[in-house]
Parts: C-alpha cells; sequence; structure tokens
C-alpha cells in the first residue's frame, strides 16, 4: 500500500472496508445519525439519500429499522457500490461522482429524498461546496439532511486516508448555508468517550494503520468492544465529532 492513500476509495474499501463495519466510532455515529433523522418507524413514505454511502454500513441499519422507507446510496467507489448491493440487496446504490453535476441522471435526481445523511465525506473533498450543490439536486425542498465530519485536530491516519481538513460546528454551519440550506442545528457531540478514543488514535500514530490493516487483534477487538459500550454515555451537546442538522431551502 502506497504512503498515503487519499483518494483511491476503491483501494480504500478494499483494505479497510471490515475494519471500518466493525469500528465503535462508525458504529456510534450511525446511531447520531438515526436519532437526529427523527423519522418514526416503520418509515412510510419515506426517501433517504445515503450521501457517500461506503459499504453500505448505515444503509443496513437504516433498512432493518425502517422497513418500508426506500433508501438511494450514491458512492463514487465501484468495490463500494458492489459491497452495498451485497449487503442491503433490498437498498439502491450508484456510482456517482458528485463533484460533477449530475445531469446525466434524470431517474436518480428525481428521487426528491425525504431524508438525507452524509457521514465523514465532506473532510475529503478539496471543493465541499460543489459536492453539496450537487447532491441537492437529489433532494426535495425541505429535505432533512444530517451531516457528521470530524472535529479537532487532524492526526496522522487522517492524513494517511485523505482528510483535507476539519470542522468546527461554526465552520460546517458556515459551508451548509452557502449551499443553500437552513441549518437548526450545528454542534459538536460526543464527549468525553469519543474524545478519549480521538486521543488515543492520535497517539497510537502511524501504527494504527497496520491496526486497522486485515483482522483485528484480540487487543484490537478488546479495545473496540469497550469503546462501544462507552460510547453509549457520550454527550449530545460537546465533543470532538461534529455534526450539523439542516433542510433544503426551496429554491
Amino acid at each position: 500500500m502506497s504512503e498515503a492513500l487519499c483518494d483511491n476509495w476503491d483501494q480504500h474499501w478494499a483494505d479497510f472496508s471490515q475494519a471500518a463495519k466493525n469500528a465503535p466510532a462508525t458504529r456510534y455515529r450511525e446511531r447520531v445519525c438515526l436519532r437526529l433523522l427523527r423519522i418514526p418507524s416503520p418509515g412510510t413514505g419515506v426517501r433517504m439519500l445515503d450521501i457517500g454511502s461506503g459499504t453500505g454500513g448505515f444503509a443496513e441499519l437504516f433498512c432493518s429499522r425502517f422497513p418500508e422507507a426506500r433508501l438511494l446510496g450514491l458512492e463514487i467507489s465501484e468495490t463500494g457500490v458492489e459491497l452495498s448491493a451485497r449487503r442491503v440487496p433490498r437498498a439502491e446504490f450508484v456510482q456517482r461522482d458528485l463533484m460533477a453535476a449530475p445531469l446525466n441522471d434524470p431517474q436518480h435526481v428525481s428521487f426528491n429524498a425525504t431524508h438525507a445523511v452524509c457521514s465523514e465525506v465532506l473532510e475529503h473533498l478539496d471543493d465541499p461546496l460543489t459536492f453539496l450543490l450537487n447532491a441537492k439536486l437529489y433532494m426535495a425542498p425541505n429535505c432533512r439532511l444530517v451531516v457528521t465530519v470530524p472535529g479537532g485536530t487532524p492526526n496522522s491516519f487522517d492524513t494517511y486516508i485523505g482528510h483535507r481538513r476539519h470542522y468546527s460546528p461554526r465552520d460546517l454551519q458556515t459551508l451548509l448555508e452557502t449551499a443553500g440550506f437552513e441549518v437548526d442545528l450545528a454542534t459538536g457531540v460526543g464527549f468525553p468517550f469519543f474524545n478519549l478514543y480521538r486521543l488515543l488514535t492520535t497517539w497510537r500514530g502511524h501504527r494504527l494503520k497496520q491496526d486497522v490493516s486485515g483482522p483485528p487483534s484480540p487487543a484490537l477487538r478488546a479495545s473496540m468492544a469497550i469503546f462501544a459500550v462507552l460510547f453509549r454515555f457520550n454527550l449530545m451537546s460537546a465533543g470532538l465529532q461534529t455534526v450539523a442538522v439542516a433542510r433544503r431551502r426551496p429554491d
């Protein structure tokens, strides 16, 4: 593997899909997103847009919770789309580069999402504004959008996997408002245990690359199990995980 993984998303998911699936931080963000979406079960009439759907982790959880909802996942990686389709066969996943306007995708642009999630995507982009403007074309007016991005200072592993920047709540709110969204909430969450998790991954440094490549060691599995429990006690009003809830303003 090269020293800088950066934007090779097929390679990224080939190397890290298993680690991402089991990571307590991933599970934690999925629970935060579901909580902030405020969708009543069974999801009748809901059209969920999963922006940067990765390998289908959120989609799998969402579809199990809301069996009557539809879900469309947009993902730049062909590998991610293939893994997602096998993982969640009742959802739809398409390969799309949202840095390019989806003018050749009338079928999916007419999806008119009522709800959307964009989790751990914007930090990888040089031009997140263009990305959000193009993603917005898939959303109905007043679509409820939940965004998560890392806060705090990027560590060496963040740089390795292509993080351009991390966001404060104010940074994220400004970006969303510029893209045409009305922001209802922008805050940090995850204190104290997500913050501790971030400190430990920063301390681990370059060794983290080996930790998450391939099958996890017994020590890593044990630490993930501990954090999975601790994360249930994180605060929703402070922390190094930045989140926002916004609505697409009518044009």
